[in-house]
């Protein structure tokens, strides 16, 4: 029950962040706003972390830096570039390979993860969902190869990080999140002092206001559920909240922003809640299935 809380926090936070992006966007470049969010995230750990009396034993930059370079400075660049010349539907369903991508690559970078055949299907029957969901906007798309090659790129350098956050299964989730964050937001803001003009920018309160709420709740607290998650049940499993996040974000915009809402937003809820569902069913009878196995060795 735990794993699905966790699981509908970050499709919620996540999801709700288009709100609070739209205006933070109307005074800020989209990489001052992925800096700003990510460094204002990074100083809401530390002082939960401080609080906590929470301190990390060893701090591996190098593998630090690498997860944030993968887990969050080349998805939003990829992404952002991929987005000026995709439509945000055609977007969100080649984000939704992030699953795919994730149980593909598990394997090779985890040896106890192996693909299952319920796996796959869970995964394929969450896309499916994805798929329905933005079904009205894909049929009027227009698309070019490279921008959704650089987002499909984007979204395997994501489940790759992921996956390497797995390696440090014995640290606490917080401290997991602060340090990807304190990584990711040096590097973006190194990128952000390099090719951005500061001068241009006029601040507003509303827009301020999104981008501390950016990055205390849809980055900072976010980022520590999503480590808790793939701890508790694994980066497969976590990976599914790529399919809550646009959905939480149609609904939160019906309800925020007064945006009509399809029939198929409907069926693709009970498509990706099913394909969640079966992907929890399929992990706990594996896992019965590997226990009945050892107690048979043993006896």
């Amino acid at each position: 029950m735990r794993s699905y809380m966790y699981l509908l926090g970050i499709g919620l936070l996540w999801g709700s962040q288009f709100i609070f992006m739209h205006q933070a966007l109307i005074a800020f470049p989209p990489l001052v706003v992925a800096a700003s969010r990510a460094l204002c995230g990074f100083v809401t750990l530390v002082l939960v972390c401080r609080i906590l009396g929470l301190k990390s034993e060893k701090f591996n930059w190098l593998v630090y830096m690498s997860i944030a370079l993968l887990d969050a400075t080349l998805p939003f660049v990829l992404v952002a570039w991929g987005q000026q010349y995709v439509d945000s539907a055609v977007a969100a369903v080649t984000m939704g390979t992030i699953p795919f991508m994730t149980l593909l690559l598990a394997p090779l970078v985890l040896k106890s993860e192996k693909i299952s055949l319920w796996g796959m299907i869970s995964v394929a029957l969450g896309f499916a969902g994805i798929v329905v969901l933005f079904a009205p906007q894909l049929a009027e798309a227009s698309s070019l190869l490279w921008p959704i090659l650089a987002i499909l790129f984007g979204a395997a350098c994501f489940a790759l990080g992921m996956l390497m956050i797995k390696r440090f299964a014995s640290e606490a989730p917080l401290l997991v999140a602060r340090n990807i964050l304190a990584c990711a937001a040096l590097q973006l803001s190194v990128l952000a002092l390099v090719t951005q003009d500061f001068g241009a920018i006029v601040p507003e309160t509303n827009a301020i206001l999104s981008l501390l709420t950016l990055g205390i709740f849809c980055t900072g607290l976010v980022y520590f559920l999503f480590m808790a998650l793939i701890q508790l049940s694994g980066p497969t499993f976590a990976s599914f909240s790529n399919y809550l996040v646009p959905l939480f974000g149609m609904l939160l915009g019906a309800l925020w922003l007064n945006e009509q809402i399809s029939h198929t937003t409907l069926i693709a809820l009970v498509i990706i809640l099913g394909s969640v569902a079966l992907n929890q069913w399929a992990s706990q009878r594996d896992k019965k299935r590997i226990e009945l196995e050892s107690a048979c060795q043993v006896s």
